[in-house]
């Protein structure tokens, strides 16, 4: 990248107008040197809405029209998840640097080919899992790196929910244009924020269960995607409500892995315990107890806990300024590559739960 190209404002859009591509767009406008200059969705009354917000002159109705007329240099894309791999692919193709939501795609077939798509168009394709950045997990993560735990031998990860299926009928629902229920939707953040805690170690094999007891019922559904939806027909169920898995890991640890839409428990949480030949910890990123750090250790043989300091919060916008950052720096490590690993994960899972047996990597 140039002098002058390095300096001067990078010219951003968003495609998506639910909750989520607003968490970018709010990203975006915080930022010194980037000018939000287009937005596209299909509702004209939140495109007006949100555009006269943010101040963006750009407002349209398709991604191929943002691409052709507002010469962006990053996009984001906060849409459907079987929209993520041909929108992210076009933007590549067209010179520009993607930051997408997760899940990056509905198979890792498609992210593979994304991860394509960014290796020859020589450009940043970064997945948002915006979880890693919330105050217990940046705490979390800087203790195990200091060995404060010792070896972490095994773990536990989970976002779960009472009733919180996001919209009965919905694409979120239907297997085609989401690629799978909970363990796709939200086990993929608890499922990257173990692995990104404990140092990226690689999954071996998955043995995995998925369960839809509750929306194929009509029942468990909650507010959650709300904003963003059109229920042609709320009696479609085609995903899991609940999905288990065990992983093993390359450095011979074990994490248990579940995620729900719709369960019995006393409340929604989404949590991450690690426990170590030294010491144990448990965080609460979401939930009425979060955000919240424990540590268990021996100290000078005496059980002791612990209630660390947590490092500053942080979320979407963090994401959004990392991806900024790349672009500036001209990285040529970040091709989606994260992203294409949980992808081949959670798509083990379903392979697990599908065949009844373990599934090796």
């Amino acid at each position: 990248m140039s002098e002058e190209a390095a300096n001067a404002p990078l010219r951003a859009g968003v495609v998506g107008l639910g909750w989520a591509g607003q968490q970018h767009m709010a990203g975006y406008h915080a930022l010194d040197g980037v000018e939000l200059v287009g937005l596209a969705g299909m509702e004209e009354h939140l495109l007006a809405e949100l555009g006269k917000r943010y101040d963006v002159p750009g407002r349209y109705a398709s991604l191929e029209a943002m691409l052709a007329e507002a010469n962006l240099d990053v996009l984001s894309i906060a849409t459907p998840t079987a929209m993520h791999a041909p929108m992210a692919i076009a933007a590549l193709g067209a010179g520009v640097h993607v930051l997408c939501e997760k899940p990056m795609a509905p198979t890792a077939a498609e992210a593979e080919r994304m991860v394509e798509a960014a290796q020859r168009a020589d450009r940043v394709l970064e997945i948002t899992f915006n979880k890693r950045h919330r105050a217990p997990a940046r705490t979390l993560r800087r203790l195990v790196a200091d060995g404060v735990l010792g070896r972490v031998y095994y773990a536990k990860a989970g976002w779960v929910r009472r009733k919180g299926i996001p919209g009965l009928g919905t694409w979120f629902t239907r297997k085609e244009s989401a690629g799978g229920g909970p363990m796709m939707d939200i086990g993929i953040h608890a499922l990257d924020l173990a692995l990104h805690v404990l140092g990226e170690p690689g999954v071996r094999t998955v043995s995995a269960a998925t369960y839809a007891e509750f929306g194929p019922r009509g029942r468990g559904g909650g507010s959650y995607g709300v904003g963003a939806r059109t229920a042609e027909d709320t009696t479609v169920y085609e995903v899991e409500d609940l999905g288990t898995a065990l992983l093993r890991l390359d450095n011979d640890a074990t994490l248990m892995l579940e995620a729900s839409w719709a369960q019995f428990v006393d409340h929604d949480r989404f949590y991450l315990e690690l426990f170590g030949t030294e010491g144990g910890a448990r965080i609460e990123v979401e939930g009425p107890d979060a955000p919240q750090i424990h540590v268990t250790t021996d100290v000078d043989g005496i059980p002791a806990n612990l209630v660390p300091d947590m490092l500053p919060d942080a979320g979407h916008e963090a994401n959004v300024a990392d991806f900024v950052e790349l672009v500036r720096s001209g990285s040529d490590n970040a091709r989606g590559q994260v992203g294409l690993l949980r992808t081949h994960v959670i798509d083990a899972c379903y392979a697990s739960a599908d065949q009844g047996r373990e599934v090796t990597l």
